[in-house]
């Protein structure tokens, strides 16, 4: 049963640090592509990053360029989001998503539509 669990969120002050982790189970998954994705109250679910299989060159939305980072363990199962200079704009529920369907994929896709396992969500409030 493959299940994606995420942790790390919390409540921060503008400007501050949080790092996201999501560990997934239930099958292989260092040959896929993950992401993540938030979704605010009363708006719909906006793709974050991804990143590929083997790291690649991760797409991010333009909102988060330059403050946050993904990477991945491969041999732990494990997606990481590190978030910077977090803005009172950044809150939301933050979801782990994995792209079971191709693996060793060449493009990293950012539709939520692609992604075919998902996680509970984590919630990240910043306070200004």
């Amino acid at each position: 049963q493959v299940q994606l669990v995420e942790s790390g969120g919390g409540l921060v002050q503008a400007g501050g640090s949080l790092r996201l982790s999501c560990a997934a189970s239930g099958r292989t998954f260092s040959t896929y592509a993950m992401g993540w994705f938030r979704q605010a109250p009363g708006k719909e679910r906006e793709f974050v990053a991804a990143i590929s299989w083997n790291g690649g060159i991760p797409p991010y939305a333009d909102f988060v360029k330059g403050r946050f980072t993904i990477s991945r363990d491969r041999a732990k199962n494990t997606v990481y989001l590190q978030m910077n200079s977090l803005k009172p704009e950044d809150t939301a529920v933050y979801y782990c998503a994995a792209d079971l369907t191709t693996p060793y994929a060449a493009v990293v896709l950012t539709r939520h539509e692609a992604y075919d396992y998902w996680g509970q969500g984590t919630q990240v409030t910043v306070s200004s």
